[in-house]
């Protein structure tokens, strides 16, 4: 069987991370599956998925660390074809992925305790984000 949802967001722009761990569950635990797979996945290419212990201190420290791995304001060739100063947008959300896969186990994502699913922002505007849930299992 296979069920499919989205979530939508609403963005302030770079670096803004939301928590979507219990909107995952609901969906998990509407589609009936017990046993299986919960794919999420951003619609964009400067949007992205993973997992992480979803508190303050790491809110701050993953955008920081990005913009220091891939800094804003640099001439990436994005930049020199479009210039819309979100370059660096492009390439930290394809750093860090659109999806992220999770087992299903018992009717629930199967997390750790301080492990949360997460989108993260990486344009420089704000958006609004389509993210598509797709669970796969019996």
């Amino acid at each position: 069987m296979v069920y499919q949802e989205h979530i939508q967001l609403s963005t302030e722009g770079h670096g803004q991370m939301h928590d979507l761990t219990e909107q995952l569950t609901q969906i998990v635990k509407k589609s009936g599956i017990q046993a299986g797979l919960v794919n999420v996945f951003n619609i964009g290419s400067t949007g992205a998925i993973g997992a992480i212990e979803f508190e303050p201190g790491l809110q701050k420290d993953l955008p920081e660390i990005l913009n220091r791995l891939i800094p804003p304001s640099r001439e990436y060739g994005h930049e020199q074809t479009w210039h819309d100063g979100n370059g660096h947008s492009h390439l930290q959300a394809t750093w860090l992925g659109p999806s992220l896969t999770v087992p299903v186990q018992a009717g629930k994502p199967l997390l750790g305790t301080w492990q949360q699913v997460f989108h993260i922002d990486c344009d420089n505007k704000a958006r609004r984000r389509k993210i598509m849930v797709t669970v796969y299992g019996e």
